[in-house]
């Protein structure tokens, strides 16, 4: 459990741990992912990691990484949560993603929220707060100036364990317009988890069960009309830059989003290539000269590869989180739609760089026993498939974001 809080002089709490430092975080991240490697067949079985595992975090002080210090956070860089995200997916691809898309989503929550609905939001210090942008059904206005929502929202990865929600709705246009998004978030108390996870290819551990909002009321500070965060552009300021004064609450909110999809993947091709790793110091070739595979060039070929293609990815990652950091450092301007656009696919290269090491080299030549249902290479392929099925892979990144770009760079949007 988390220690108690001490509250400072300003009147805010200060994080359970206030000399905790980013590698320190980081290094308690990838103990508990090297204890995960055993029970991801468990993890798989129930749909959600363990209760145990999520006290763990709370304890690690993982579900207050990106929550502002005013509230009792830590206020880390971006970069340190990618670092601990890809840690987590060595171990276990499904707690790991779980864990990205329940508790990061605080770096939206802080940036695009005001101060009144953050007061509640992070009211308990640790959040978890599964989001999704598929709009679902029409809000209909409220006498108070607020709005009722209702609807089923579908891939609402890490709600075993949440204490709030992120989602999107649609507003009825005036005169003939279209609809316009809308975002909105709601408490725990206010929606119903459907036991509907589990059943697909890969990440069936990654608790991302749909929930039930049923004519709820959400109050207009809760509510961010014309808003969708993929869409949002942060050129003329954020609630949460102004509220915290951290340039890290006034980057671009698409790329932080896109920033976690590469972190799972280059964490779960690590792992494939720690699986492949042990097989190769274990196992002897199948044809003369029989020896290891770690004295067979072929093998070795493979190994190499491999690693490359993922060191390749990582770098590019940590690259894209660098030039995000210095924009946002250097102010809201900075953050352009084009530079958002530009990260996001920095990141769909390294999650492809990710994806063909282990289909082109790891899983293809690991061998049949190795990649066996529940084996740790089999489980890696299956979780990155699924993975792409993802529709900020499979659409977004795969094709909407070149050509957004291009239109952005050439100025030919809404010609």
């Amino acid at each position: 459990m988390t220690a108690a809080r001490s509250v400072p002089t300003n009147g805010h709490p200060s994080p359970p741990e206030p000399g905790l430092t980013e590698d320190a975080v980081v290094a308690r991240a990838e103990r508990i992912a090297a204890t995960l490697v055993d029970r991801q067949a468990e993890t798989e079985q129930r749909g959600y990691y363990a209760l145990d595992t999520h006290n763990e975090f709370l304890g690690a002080g993982l579900y207050r990484l990106l929550v502002p210090r005013r509230y009792g956070g830590y206020e880390f860089g971006l970069d340190t949560s990618v670092r601990v995200v890809s840690a987590l997916a060595r171990g276990c691809p499904s707690t790991a993603w779980m864990y990205a898309f329940g508790a990061t989503h605080a770096l939206i929550a802080a940036t695009l929220f005001g101060e009144e609905a953050q007061d509640e939001l992070f009211a308990g210090g640790d959040f978890i707060c599964p989001a999704t942008v598929a709009p679902v059904g029409f809000a209909e206005p409220a006498d108070d100036g607020g709005w009722i929502v209702d609807g089923v929202h579908a891939y609402c990865s890490g709600s075993p364990y949440a204490n709030h929600f992120i989602g999107h709705t649609l507003v009825a246009g005036e005169d003939g317009e279209p609809p316009a998004p809308m975002m909105f978030t709601v408490p725990r108390t206010q929606w119903t988890r459907l036991d509907d996870w589990g059943a697909q290819l890969g990440l069936k551990g990654s608790g991302s069960h749909s929930i039930a909002i049923e004519k709820v009321h959400v109050p207009a500070h809760r509510a961010l009309p014309g808003t969708h965060m993929g869409l949002t552009s942060v050129v003329d300021g954020t609630s949460g830059r102004e509220l915290h004064g951290n340039p890290l609450y006034g980057g671009g909110v698409l790329s932080s989003l896109q920033f976690q999809l590469g972190a799972l993947a280059v964490g779960m091709a690590t792992g494939a290539l720690d699986a492949y790793a042990d097989l190769m110091r274990s196992r002897h070739t199948t044809f003369p000269p029989i020896t290891l595979r770690t004295e067979n060039p072929d093998y070795q070929t493979h190994y190499g590869e491999a690693a490359g293609r993922i060191a390749a990815a990582a770098a590019a990652l940590r690259d894209a989180v660098r030039q995000w950091d210095e924009a946002a450092r250097r102010g809201p301007q900075a953050c352009t739609r084009e530079l958002d656009l530009r990260l996001s696919v920095i990141t769909r290269e390294a999650i492809r760089l990710s994806w063909s090491a282990v289909s082109e080299h790891l899983f293809p030549t690991a061998g049949s026993s190795a990649v066996r249902a529940g084996a740790r290479i089999e489980r890696v392929w299956r979780d990155m498939s699924t993975q792409h099925s993802h529709a900020g892979v499979s659409v977004f990144l795969a094709t909407v974001a070149n050509r957004q770009l291009a239109e952005l760079v050439f100025d030919v949007a809404g010609r």
